[in-house]
């Protein structure tokens, strides 16, 4: 998407992201860690990562600018779709999700539980690593992923090139990990999966506007008022 700004008598062309499969999961974890108490340095920073205009330009913007822009993001990501994808493609190659949440073995749900406990966000690429892997057979739906082994390095550097609304996915999944798997998981790893989920919805853009990744919804209100 191009996003035209006029300055100085010049008007020049930039690009912003198109949809919001356009951003990785590396950058949701950027956007979404984007803290810093100040809703127009938020803006800033929101723009910087989702867009090509120069980091000065965009110090320079009106607030005009500045809204309109947000505005398009906000749209975007409202748009999103957030159905649960059990494969993905990343780099030519096809990647699943484990195909039975019931039969996950011991070794997977233990990084899995570690990895929560060391902070959803931070570990989001290694957490996918566990549960999504290379497709070994595929007959239409049915699938057979790659058997765990633990080493998982390099494949949570390329989850990190799921798209946001993977992630979204990915999200999703974790509610349905939590409901498939209520009487078995610790009651500590229980809540704490269930308060984790619930602090990243408040971090990501819903429909209605409330709640965002960086806030987007109420940084539009503060800087078009």
């Amino acid at each position: 998407m191009k996003v035209k700004i006029k300055k100085q008598g010049k008007q020049d062309a930039y690009n912003l992201i198109n949809s919001w499969s356009d951003v990785t999961l590396d950058k949701w974890l950027q956007i979404i860690d984007i803290e810093t108490g100040s809703k127009t340095k938020e803006a800033e920073e929101t723009i910087a990562a989702l867009s090509d205009i120069p980091e000065q330009l965009i110090k320079e913007l009106s607030l005009r600018d500045v809204a309109v822009i947000m505005g398009k993001v906000a749209e975007l990501q409202s748009k999103q779709d957030t159905t649960l994808k059990k494969i993905i493609k990343i780099d030519g190659i096809e990647y699943a999700m484990h195909p039975d949440l019931s039969e996950l073995t011991l070794g997977e749900y233990a990084d899995i539980e570690t990895f929560i406990k060391g902070g959803l966000e931070k570990n989001m690429p290694e957490i996918m690593a566990v549960l999504f892997r290379p497709i070994k057979e595929r007959n239409g739906s049915a699938y057979v992923i790659n058997a765990y082994d633990g080493n998982i390095t390099i494949r949570a550097e390329e989850m990190k090139k799921m798209s946001a609304e993977q992630v979204q996915s990915a999200l999703v999944f974790f509610y349905h990990l939590g409901k498939e798997l209520l009487m078995t998981l610790p009651s500590y790893l229980m809540e704490r999966t269930q308060e984790i989920v619930e602090e990243l919805k408040e971090k990501t853009l819903e429909k209605n506007g409330g709640g965002s990744v960086s806030s987007i919804g109420s940084v539009i209100k503060t800087l078009a008022s």
